[in-house]
């Protein structure tokens, strides 16, 4: 993961500066004035500091992909990054609401790519989303099983299905939780992962609620439920909770059937 690290240096460096230079350093105090560049440049070399600790604790040898290791090492990031923050005396609530400013950053990163390809290949809204999911699910979000990631997915009309049922990132938060404590990494994990998914579905699609695209989630595994049973849809459309058990997988004739992933 040498080469991921060199340019991961570089990405968390260049979001850290565009994120946090100029943002309060705590919003309910005023007076501790908000970040400079050399504060930021700072912060970055503790997140790195705090990753020879964290790192280890991946296993990465123990996953079976390139692109799933990718994740956990990214998982192991946030864990890191979070608790640099935290370091620099920032409030809980308020790191976890900039790593997830950060984070974006590198999340979204090959979108607008990823998007290119899809419209390239088609000009039908839900199928450019669709492809995107597939591509994504090639790398990384393969499916090897656990420890990799393992989900169901297919496509019906007018919506792309995945039911996750393990999520190697989420796994190492977990675990890592469970030897040393709860500081809030669970939470932060869920505030910028798991809620990126609204995000980067109007991401994928060039729009935004009420515009382009909608995305529904009725269970996630990181608030301990079994499943991620997302619902990926071009149009902006909000479908309730009926309109969910009206399709359900028994009662809709699934096209596309595919196993895969995408948390």
């Amino acid at each position: 993961m040498k080469p991921l690290r060199s340019f991961l240096r570089h990405e968390v460096r260049r979001a850290a500066r565009h994120v946090l230079t100029g943002r309060l350093i705590d919003k309910t105090r005023p007076e501790r004035g908000r970040f400079l560049r050399h504060q930021v440049d700072r912060i970055v070399a503790q997140v790195w500091q705090h990753m020879e600790e964290v790192l280890p604790e991946a296993e990465l040898e123990r996953i079976p992909t390139l692109g799933n290791r990718q994740n956990v090492f990214l998982s192991a990031l946030t864990v890191a990054a979070y608790h640099a923050l935290l370091d620099f005396g920032i409030p809980k609530d308020y790191a976890i609401e900039l790593f997830a400013d950060l984070g974006w950053k590198l999340y979204s990163k090959p979108v607008p790519f990823l998007g290119w390809v899809a419209r390239l290949a088609s000009r039908d809204p839900q199928k450019q989303l669709n492809l995107i999911l597939r591509m994504l699910m090639v790398y990384p979000f393969s499916t090897p099983g656990p420890p990799g990631y393992e989900c169901h997915s297919w496509a019906e009309s007018g919506r792309f299905c995945t039911d996750w049922t393990y999520c190697p990132p989420y796994a190492f938060v977990r675990k890592y939780v469970a030897k040393h404590g709860d500081r809030g990494e669970v939470e932060a994990f869920r505030r910028s992962w798991c809620d990126y998914d609204w995000a980067i579905t109007y991401a994928m699609l060039n729009g935004g609620a009420g515009e382009r695209g909608h995305y529904e989630r009725e269970h996630t595994l990181s608030d301990g439920d079994a499943v991620c049973d997302m619902r990926w849809y071009a149009s902006p459309t909000p479908h309730t909770k009926a309109s969910e058990l009206a399709l359900t997988r028994k009662g809709s004739s699934c096209v596309e059937p595919s196993v895969g992933v995408f948390p």
